[in-house]
């Protein structure tokens, strides 16, 4: 892990230098491009997030459990394809490896998939479409995915990959600037809708609602830092299962250059019913041409 991250370090230095020698930074991205915005014809947007979330504690056994440690990488690839920035469309790709047993965390990384401490491998893919509902509000939108698992089995020797059930994604973003432009605000609504057979997933049948707001300052027009606040509810639709958890957190985003930018988080589930109570850690690349 420790070699990963110097080498992404080293990687983002070096490009860093290179492009700001080369080329000026023609508009502030991380300010201007939120979720809420949508591309114009032509534009691409593709974004690389990788969260490792690992946890020690559990409602469910209500206190330590052996650490469980489970790794999602994604890669958002959107474009726009209707003039007046109205209409996206994009493709949504996820790969996992989980590690349990009290294995050490960046153990998910040797995406080793013994069967019975660890799994991996790519779960779901979904196309998406994104667009802008009311036209006058240019600052909402939403994206809309349908997810389809890649996954044979939920659970094998009791190590869990990913949902064995189809998913309908609904987020809606939403975000605001306050005068001056130092402050915004992202708030975000993620609605899904999990359905299959009900002894292929514990989620599917039930909808889940999870609800998050995003507070930035910009010291600059190519950094800012931020502070998050996360819940989640699991609604019981007929699958006999219901949870919910709270997650604060906070991070930063950097903006190489007119093109590529940098982000790192961090969240901790303070509270849940039917859930672990762990952290993630979080590092995403995101290129906008």
């Amino acid at each position: 892990m420790k070699k990963l991250i110097t080498l992404i370090a080293i990687v983002t230095l070096s490009y860093s230098m290179f492009s700001q020698e080369n080329e000026s930074l023609e508009s502030p991205n991380i300010k201007t491009y939120t979720p809420s915005k949508l591309l114009s014809s032509g534009q691409w947007d593709i974004k690389w997030f990788n969260n490792l979330y690992t946890q020690t504690k559990s409602t469910f056994q209500n206190g330590k459990i052996p650490r469980e440690t489970f790794f999602t990488s994604s890669i958002d690839v959107f474009t726009g394809v209707s003039n007046g920035n109205s209409f996206n469309i994009g493709l949504l790709i996820e790969l996992r490896s989980n590690v349990i047993g009290d294995r050490n965390a960046i153990d998910v990384f040797k995406f080793d998939g013994d069967g019975n401490t660890a799994r991996s491998g790519i779960t779901s893919i979904a196309p998406a479409i994104k667009f802008n509902p009311l036209k006058n509000v240019s600052n909402f939108t939403i994206q809309s995915a349908f997810h389809i698992p890649m996954v044979d089995k939920e659970t094998e020797n009791g190590v869990y990959l990913d949902q064995k059930g189809y998913t309908w994604q609904n987020r809606f973003f939403y975000d605001h600037t306050f005068a001056g432009e130092d402050w915004q605000l992202f708030t975000e609504l993620n609605t899904e809708f999990n359905f299959g057979k009900k002894e292929d997933s514990f989620a599917n049948n039930s909808l889940g609602l999870t609800p998050g707001m995003f507070l930035s300052y910009f010291p600059s027009q190519t950094f800012t830092i931020l502070a998050l606040a996360q819940h989640s509810q699991r609604i019981d639709l007929g699958n006999n299962f219901s949870q919910n958890y709270t997650a604060i957190g906070g991070g930063a985003k950097f903006q190489i250059n007119r093109i590529l930018n940098i982000e790192a988080l961090y969240t901790n589930f303070v509270r849940g019913n039917n859930t672990g109570l762990g952290e993630t850690f979080n590092i995403g690349l995101r290129a906008l041409f």
